[in-house]
């Protein structure tokens, strides 16, 4: 049995599937049960409220290069044709409404991009914990199809000395005992 195995074993055996955390406690009743750990671990994520599908596109709009180019030539346009109207400007030169309309924009567009990355950060997690059952149960049935692996090997190398044993023993002729005051032939 291989170190590892037997380290399993002793703390399955010593701690309890009890006190196994709950992730490791349900890969091994899978494993028991010889069910699968895949499960599609982002269907809580398809149903997603207003808020979190308003979060997202805001989140994909603003972080993208038609956002950046576009928002630019809007504050292009808003500041040359500022410029140009001198006088009768709605937004005179150093811009103030502008700063205002940025300090806005920045000022909402932040907080709703983070909910998106906080809600894809959990999206991850879920994922990340999924994968660990996975690569856990993997492990483990990979350890028990060692072990049974092993058994095999072992039944097989003793069904081979045995066979070896009976060969040998049928190879070696029968001893002959020496009867006293008589001699054997060519001796």
């Amino acid at each position: 049995m291989s170190e590892t195995i037997r380290r399993l074993a002793e703390k399955l055996i010593s701690e309890g599937a009890e006190d196994l955390p709950p992730r490791e406690r349900g890969a091994l009743e899978r494993i028991a049960q010889r069910l699968s750990a895949t499960q599609n671990w982002s269907a809580d994520y398809e149903r997603l409220t207003i808020g979190q599908r308003l979060a997202d596109q805001v989140a994909y709009w603003g972080g993208s290069w038609p956002f950046i180019f576009g928002f630019g030539a809007l504050m292009a346009i808003w500041m040359g044709a500022n410029v140009v109207a001198a006088s009768q400007a709605f937004d005179p030169y150093p811009f103030i409404l502008l700063n205002l309309v940025l300090s806005t924009l920045a000022a909402i567009q932040a907080p709703i991009i983070m909910m998106s990355q906080n809600r894809q950060a959990s999206r991850d997690r879920l994922q990340a914990l999924h994968d660990y059952e996975v690569n856990l149960k993997a492990e483990l049935e990979i350890m028990a199809l060692h072990e049974k692996l092993d058994r095999a090997r072992i039944e097989e190398l003793g069904d081979a000395i045995r066979r070896i044993e009976t060969k040998l023993e049928m190879s070696q002729p029968p001893l002959q005992e020496e009867t006293p005051g008589r001699r054997l032939p060519g001796a």
